[in-house]
């Protein structure tokens, strides 16, 4: 079993910021940027496209519900969206809220925040995500 499928299952304690019977979505430990959260299949499969059409699609639909909570909460230009997944073998995807393109720089220092600014963070999303 996966370290994400662990998260879905509450077996390992993370920051929820959103969640459905299918899909699960929490703040990234080593964000890029306040506001950058993770959104994963609470199925385990490794590769993205391995996910049939009609649940990648699904998929996308909660990410993007994710991304206007994030974006609500976190006023910027737009919500990155990026699926990389090789350090994790669980399909995934990066949603980060930019005010530039250099916000999406995986190589840029990771931001190091308390444990209360995470959960301050992981509540706001969560109550825009709850209002739609």
């Amino acid at each position: 079993m996966s370290i994400f499928s662990k998260i879905a299952n509450g077996e390992i304690p993370s920051y929820k910021c959103a969640e459905n019977e299918e899909f699960y979505a929490f703040l990234d430990i080593n964000p890029l940027v306040k506001g950058h959260t993770l959104v994963i299949p609470r199925r385990e499969v490794d590769y993205i496209f391995d996910m049939e059409d009609s649940e990648l699609a699904r998929f996308e639909v909660f990410a993007k519900q994710v991304a206007i909570a994030i974006k609500a909460a976190f006023p910027c230009v737009k919500v990155g969206q990026a699926v990389l997944g090789l350090e994790v073998p669980h399909a995934h995807i990066h949603l980060v809220p930019m005010q530039s393109e250099k916000d999406m720089n995986f190589a840029n220092p990771k931001l190091s925040l308390s444990t209360e600014e995470m959960q301050a963070i992981a509540s706001k999303i969560y109550q825009e995500f709850t209002k739609a």
